[in-house]
């Protein structure tokens, strides 16, 4: 059972990504580019961690939580250039 959830969750995921990256390539306007980019590897940190599931190994998990870590300062230095043009003050 916990097989065929795993399955459906990662094609669900999979899905996901896909029209993120639909996104962010036709995205109107910058910030929904960057928005698009931000979620895409959100869904991938969750395939990640599935994945850690599915192989019962704990090393996904790390890697998942290091691949959050940098995201999260990526799209934040990317909101700051373009707020203010300059990343470092």
């Amino acid at each position: 059972m916990i097989d065929m959830a795993l399955w459906i969750a990662l094609a669900l995921f999979c899905a996901a990504i896909l029209l993120n990256f639909y996104r962010a390539v036709v995205g109107p306007s910058l910030p929904d580019r960057i928005l698009a980019v931000d979620t895409m590897y959100m869904n991938s940190i969750a395939l990640i961690v599935l994945f850690g599931i599915w192989v019962n190994n704990k090393d996904y998990f790390e890697a998942a939580l290091l691949i959050a870590m940098l995201g999260f300062v990526s799209t934040i230095a990317i909101c700051k250039y373009l707020l203010r043009g300059d990343i470092i003050e």
